[in-house]
C-alpha cells in the first residue's frame, strides 16, 4: 500500500500571491473571451438591454436576482464554448468529427443557456409590459 505524503497547511507570507495570480489570469480570460469572441458582440448588448428595460420596468429584487443569474447562465456558458473553441483550434486545423461534435456539444450548450435566459426574462419581465 502506497502512503501519500502527509499536507501541510502552507502558511507563508507568499501564499496570497497565488490567489492574485489567479484572478489575474482569470480577468484576462474573461478580457480575452469578451473582446476576441464574436458572440460576445450580441450577448453584451442584450444584457444591457434586459438591464434597462429591467431599471425602466421597476423589477424587483427577486426578478433582479433572476435577471442576473440568467446574465450569467448565459456568459459563462459562451465563456465556456469559447474555451472549448479556442482548444479544438489549437488541437487540430483538420476536419476531424470528435472535435465537430465536442463544438456542437458546446454550442448547444450555449443555446441551453440562451433559452433558459430567455425564459427567465419573459417570466420577469412580461407581466410588466403585458399585464
Amino acid at each position: 500500500m502506497s502512503q501519500t505524503p502527509e499536507r501541510t497547511p502552507v502558511r507563508d507570507r507568499w501564499t496570497h500571491l497565488n490567489w492574485v495570480r489567479k484572478f489575474q489570469v482569470a480577468f484576462r480570460g474573461l478580457g480575452i473571451g469578451i473582446t476576441r469572441t464574436a458572440s460576445f458582440r450580441v450577448h453584451l448588448p442584450v444584457a444591457v438591454a434586459v438591464c434597462g428595460v429591467a431599471v425602466w420596468g421597476e423589477v424587483d429584487w427577486q426578478g433582479w436576482i433572476a435577471l442576473v443569474f440568467a446574465i450569467g447562465l448565459v456568459i459563462t456558458a459562451e465563456l465556456l464554448n469559447s474555451a472549448i473553441e479556442t482548444l479544438s483550434r489549437a488541437i487540430s486545423q483538420e476536419e476531424n468529427p470528435w472535435i465537430r461534435d465536442a463544438l456542437d456539444i458546446a454550442a448547444g450548450g450555449v443555446l441551453a443557456a440562451s433559452l433558459v435566459a430567455m425564459t427567465i426574462g419573459v417570466l420577469v419581465l412580461g407581466p410588466r409590459f403585458w399585464p
